[in-house]
């Protein structure tokens, strides 16, 4: 009886040590599902953040150079075509002891007045030699234009902070040029937007989400996609400028019928202003459903001295008011022939 009764007890023994481990597996299994939880959480938690801060075009939302502008009115500056090559290249060696910010330095007070300073970039930074300098105007080569990679740094120094590369000059050292723009802005701190997949870019300044969108008249089928974007933009944004490159070279005044239906198409579709370039020369301006229309700022750094009209460029001053409204201002600009650009009369 005695030998059952111990059988018994050690069998009790070992059954109470199975119950006891699989209380503890349950504990931890418990445990473990926890962890799970808490991680998966964490993880949604970050994409959620993720998605946030990208501007609705797949990329990161861009903070503007202020974040407590809520009860202050906020400035940007539209300005024309930037082309970095040619004789203005040449002058940089000749009156700037090869230093780039010699040609912007007479408005380098001017600007750092701005939030931001945006305009057009005509054409690719690379570290390729350029083939335009010492060209003539009948010459094949003369408007095949690479801008030296300390242009980068000049734009970012003179608070040029955003730039368009969708014009028919971005291409002029291929892909691989677009590549090494790109490259090279990101080094200086540059943005950029109007170009394959930054075709449009929207930043915030202290609570005001303003999306810039670009339409380039020699991509086919850019007009149908700019209006996608400037849906996509007003989704995402307070205030959508659409910046077209667009319009006839050298024609002053009237913009013609084409240009003027598509002004009012990117309005119509959501645009709040549309300030374009291209055409080289000043064009006239127009409001259509309350919304500002400027059709061409013509040159802002360019060597055309052969006509007044070509070395005269314009800049729109956007004033944005705490409850979003938007005041306009231009300023007149004058290229020299030693290659810089000075304040207008």
């Amino acid at each position: 009886m005695r030998k059952f009764r111990s059988i018994y007890l050690w069998l009790g023994l070992i059954l109470m040590v199975f119950a006891l481990a699989g209380c503890a597996r349950n504990v931890d299994l418990r445990q473990q599902a926890k962890e799970e939880k808490t991680q998966e959480q964490k993880s949604i938690t970050s994409m959620q953040e993720a998605a946030d801060s990208q501007d609705g075009f797949g990329h990161p939302m861009s903070s503007g150079t202020s974040d407590v502008l809520n009860s202050d009115p906020m400035k940007i500056l539209f300005v024309g075509d930037m082309m970095f090559d040619r004789h203005i290249r040449e002058t940089v060696g000749k009156y700037g002891n090869g230093d780039c910010n010699n040609i912007l330095e007479p408005l380098k007070e001017k600007l750092s007045e701005y939030n931001l300073v945006v305009g057009n970039l005509e054409g690719p930074i690379t570290d390729k030699e350029s083939v335009s300098t010492n060209t003539k105007m009948d010459e094949s080569k003369n408007l095949i234009f690479t801008f030296d990679p300390a242009v980068a740094k000049t734009l970012f120094d003179n608070n040029i902070k955003l730039v368009n590369l969708g014009n028919n000059h971005i291409l002029n050292q291929g892909e691989k040029g677009v590549e090494q723009t790109k490259k090279f802005l990101d080094e200086a701190g540059v943005e950029y937007f109007g170009y394959d997949e930054s075709l449009a870019l929207v930043k915030e300044f202290g609570g005001v989400k303003i999306g810039f969108v670009g339409y380039n008249y020699s991509v086919s089928g850019s007009a149908d996609v700019t209006v996608e974007n400037i849906k996509k933009a007003k989704e995402q944004s307070d205030i959508a400028v659409v910046l077209p490159h667009w319009g006839a070279e050298y024609k002053t005044g009237e913009p013609g019928a084409s240009v003027r239906a598509l002004a009012y198409r990117f309005i119509d579709a959501g645009a709040d202003a549309v300030i374009g370039t291209h055409p080289h020369v000043i064009q006239n301006s127009e409001e259509y459903n309350g919304q500002k229309i400027y059709y061409s700022l013509g040159n802002f750094v360019f060597d055309q001295y052969f006509q007044k009209e070509t070395m005269e460029g314009l800049g729109v001053e956007m004033t944005i008011n705490p409850d979003r409204t938007m005041e306009f201002g231009e300023l007149k600009f004058e290229m020299t022939k030693k290659g810089q650009t000075v304040l207008g009369q």
